[in-house]
């Protein structure tokens, strides 16, 4: 898929039904009551939940059409532009963190955002789910190489290639994630400032798209298990640097705006949404990497 201009209109159009229908029309359902906190599933509800799906599911219907001939390709973009909006219009996470001062809350925080990844994931999978729905309602969808398509994926080896690419994805995810919004303060480098909004919007889409780049290039596997990788990312992380000593020293030391690593500084929202969109970029850069060593490098 060229990344013409009519293909960047049909972006641009997808972008805008997920902004609309999630970012804007379903917005109300994940506000805090307080404008400067930040959105948490925990804020949605079961009510709450059952219309995002819904609503995510009708995106990625809509934009499978909107983006017609490629909707496969740019349908599944609706709902991760829809929950960046989201993830602009939170608050940060140090306004939960400078209300917990005693390192036991902090490490009950950070638990109970390990399993918000999932949850965010799941909103996006209904917007692909809807994009699947269209493609295989479109007369003469399913076509043989589609089939084979689907067949191939439950070979034996899919398994170990999928756990590869996870892994693979998770680790250079993480990594990049930090150098890309890492703000050093102090010369001991030892304390990360809360990055500003724009620092982790770039951060984490580069961080994935670099991810998603090398996934295909290594195990020539496509975008979704970079997205999937997302909520791996905290539990990862916090396994390695967020021991309760550290807890309790940056509780003791530090001021509530420093964290040992600034991926503690980004709310799974903000990873899952953001690094879907970095997966489908990176996969696409390395779509394209692949086409221009073959066909013009040599020209």
């Amino acid at each position: 898929m060229e990344l013409s201009w009519i293909n960047k209109l049909r972006i641009a159009l997808v972008a805008g039904v997920g902004i609309l229908v999630i970012g804007v029309l379903i917005w109300p359902v994940a506000a805090p009551e307080d404008p400067l906190a930040p959105v948490r599933a925990s804020n949605v509800g079961v009510a709450g939940t059952f219309l995002l799906l819904v609503s995510a599911l009708g995106a990625g219907f809509a934009g499978y059409f909107v983006a017609w001939p490629h909707g496969r390709e740019i349908g599944i973009l609706a709902v991760p532009f829809g929950l960046a909006i989201w993830s602009g219009r939170s608050g940060p996470m140090r306004t939960l963190t400078q209300a917990l001062e005693e390192p036991f809350e902090r490490e009950a925080l950070l638990g109970s955002l390990s399993v918000e990844a999932p949850y965010w994931l799941l909103i996006v999978a209904a917007g692909f789910v809807g994009v699947l729905l269209a493609q295989h309602l479109r007369p003469g969808s399913r076509t043989p190489s589609t089939i084979a398509e689907m067949k191939s994926h439950l070979k034996p080896t899919m398994y170990a290639n999928a756990a590869g690419a996870l892994l693979l994805a998770a680790l250079v995810a993480h990594f990049f994630i930090g150098v890309f919004t890492r703000d050093i303060t102090g010369s001991d480098n030892q304390a990360a400032a809360h990055p500003a909004i724009g620092q982790i919007v770039f951060g984490v889409i580069g961080a994935f798209a670099v991810a998603a780049f090398a996934v295909k290039k290594f195990l020539d596997l496509g975008y979704l298990w970079p997205a999937i990788a997302s909520i791996l990312i905290i539990p990862f992380a916090k396994a390695i640097y967020y021991k309760s000593d550290t807890i309790a020293r940056f509780a003791e030391t530090e001021p509530a705006t420093f964290y040992p690593r600034p991926i503690f500084a980004i709310l799974p929202v903000q990873l899952v949404a953001f690094g879907a969109l970095g997966s489908v970029l990176g996969y696409w850069m390395a779509v394209r990497y692949d086409y221009w060593r073959k066909h013009e490098s040599s020209a």
